[in-house]
């Protein structure tokens, strides 16, 4: 709680720096005005839920993965395969919700493409480091 934490913390900014200044979502926090700017700043707000929703689902529904083994997942340690199907319907009814029939009754939106580029290399990062501070963490407490 103390160590895996944080790092999920970390790459829930990473992921609004993301949203705020690359995909532009930091112009709703203050629109110009009008009808058209309202709706803009409606769009901007709900991309920005929506990418922040999906980095949470898939980081959360990966650390399972992480956290179950003091071996390095996926590689030297795989879960059932109950487990490991279960957690790759949630990641994708999570990709899929922004662009289902649903999305609009839930207030999200369509991601563009190269928001998955960023994500694929967030999860990657928040696996390693995780991993590597999980083993840091068994070593140092003799937890077994």
């Amino acid at each position: 709680m103390f160590f895996i934490g944080p790092i999920s913390s970390i790459f829930d900014y990473a992921t609004f720096f993301l949203m705020l200044y690359f995909f532009g979502c930091k112009a709703y926090v203050v629109p110009a005005g009008g009808a058209a700017a309202t709706t803009v700043s409606a769009h901007l707000e709900q991309l920005f839920h929506t990418g922040w929703f999906v980095e949470s689902l898939l980081t959360q529904t990966l650390i399972v993965h992480i956290i179950r083994t003091q071996r390095i997942p996926f590689i030297q340690s795989r879960a059932s395969k109950t487990m490991t199907f279960t957690t790759l319907l949630v990641m994708a009814v999570g990709v899929w919700l922004p662009f289902s029939p649903l999305a609009g009754f839930i207030g999200l939106t369509p991601l563009p493409p190269i928001f998955f580029v960023w994500i694929a290399g967030f999860l990657l990062a928040y696996s390693v480091l995780t991993h590597v501070v999980k083993m840091w963490f068994v070593r140092r407490f003799g937890l077994d």
